[in-house]
């Protein structure tokens, strides 16, 4: 596996415990372009192995309307290896990786996933990693943790976990620069930033979250995690593209490449002056828009 295969065009993925069997069964009506099964923070230690067990049908049920499916598994190893066990299948597209700190973790768990692919009988290279830099120890290796691995399709910093190794709050300033940190190691690599920078504690305060969103995709966030539905059709019209911005776009494009085949040096744009850099965000957003 040595080339990397198209980025999914993700905009909100939404946390369902994996044993959650109300959750598990509504989440495929809730709109989000992924769903993530989750094996760590929401299922006690004693519910480990039940969780894993669940994984098969849970992901059938959550990926009947065509969300891609992910499973969130646990950092340790001795917990992370039976939970590739139980995720590595067809109807899963990516396992989200908590707490990484460094390429070689990411590498160390590519293998194990091979492997577990490879006695399926699987495409090796089939299921794809979402890495979570969650501790101060792993932030100068954000860089090598975002091309660590031909798996590796997003990556997200900061929240609860780093601001409790902080012992900061988890507010948009202290998290700020480990966020942005986060979103240049992605871009470089040529994969998804993830999350978003506000206080979202209270998820009843939707416009806080919408402002929060807004921002956070100004500064070059692509997709978010969130573990209320609520949040799911918000984060679709933040982070998604508008159909009036899909359209400016593309007669943008338009204007520009017809001004090039006709040798013009410069290109007037609906009363701007329009120059290369503003042409590729304007082909990135249109590459960006979903189908429908």
């Amino acid at each position: 596996m040595t080339r990397r295969a198209p980025l999914p065009t993700w905009r909100s993925l939404l946390f369902v415990p994996a044993t959650a069997e109300r959750f598990v069964a509504k989440a495929h009506t809730r709109g989000a372009d992924a769903i993530i099964l989750d094996l760590e923070d929401s299922i006690p230690p004693a519910e480990k192995e039940a969780a894993r067990a669940a994984l098969a049908g849970a992901a059938r049920i959550v990926g009947q309307a065509g969300a891609d499916v992910v499973v969130r598994i646990n950092r340790p190893l001795e917990l992370a290896v039976p939970d590739i066990a139980a995720a590595v299948m067809p109807q899963v597209a990516a396992l989200m990786l908590p707490k990484v700190m460094g390429p070689e973790h990411v590498r160390l768990l590519s293998e194990v996933v091979a492997a577990r692919e490879a006695a399926l009988g699987m495409p090796i290279g089939h299921t794809r990693f979402l890495a979570l830099v969650e501790t101060p120890a792993a932030l100068p290796h954000l860089n090598a943790i975002a091309a660590a691995d031909p798996r590796m399709v997003a990556l997200g910093a900061g929240g609860e976990d780093m601001a409790t190794e902080l012992e900061s709050q988890p507010t948009p300033d202290a998290m700020y620069v480990f966020a942005m940190l986060a979103v240049a190691a992605a871009r470089a690599a040529g994969i998804l930033p993830m999350g978003v920078l506000g206080p979202f504690a209270d998820f009843r305060d939707l416009e806080a979250y919408r402002a929060g969103l807004r921002r956070s995709r100004a500064l070059g966030f692509a997709c978010a995690a969130c573990i209320h539905p609520v949040h799911v059709p918000i984060i679709n019209e933040e982070y998604g593209v508008k159909p009036e911005e899909l359209e400016r776009a593309k007669r943008l494009v338009a204007t520009f490449e017809d001004a090039v085949a006709r040798g013009l040096g410069a290109v007037a744009f609906e009363g701007a002056m329009i120059d290369l850099p503003i042409v590729e965000r304007a082909r990135r957003l249109i590459a960006r828009a979903r189908p429908g």
